[in-house]
């Protein structure tokens, strides 16, 4: 599990150095299952843009905070 606070735990967005506080979670459907789930990294800035992103690209997305790990991304309902 990733820590935070560790040094080098950074937003995702290209070039930004902030801290990261929120886990993107996603997965692409037509490669993996529910189980499977990828995780960018979010400051508050970048949040919505990267899950937006994601979403835009037909990929389940649910964000949560830092540190709340999930074990899974189903499909939308």
């Amino acid at each position: 599990m990733i820590g935070l606070g560790e040094p080098g735990i950074r937003c995702s967005a290209a070039g930004c150095a902030r801290d990261a506080e929120f886990r993107v979670n996603w997965r692409n459907p037509r490669i993996h299952g529910p189980e499977r789930v990828k995780v960018w990294l979010a400051c508050a800035e970048h949040r919505s843009t990267l899950s937006d992103y994601l979403a835009s690209r037909g990929f389940p997305v649910l964000v949560t905070a830092f540190d709340v790990e999930l074990d899974r991304v189903p499909d939308p309902a």
